[in-house]
């Protein structure tokens, strides 16, 4: 991370944020009806345009 700039490490804090499963409050409002977050991403399969 020490070659990285501050704005690629912002991007990258961002992307780690979305990257969590949906809220218990979102599941529970919508039944069980939104379990995952539209946006999760794994790792290997997908790689981020930073």
């Amino acid at each position: 991370m020490g070659k990285k700039t501050v704005g690629v490490k912002k991007r990258l804090a961002k992307f780690y944020k979305m990257n969590r499963r949906a809220p218990i409050w979102v599941t529970i409002k919508t039944n069980r009806k939104v379990i995952y977050s539209p946006k999760r991403r794994y790792w290997r399969a997908k790689k981020l345009k930073v």
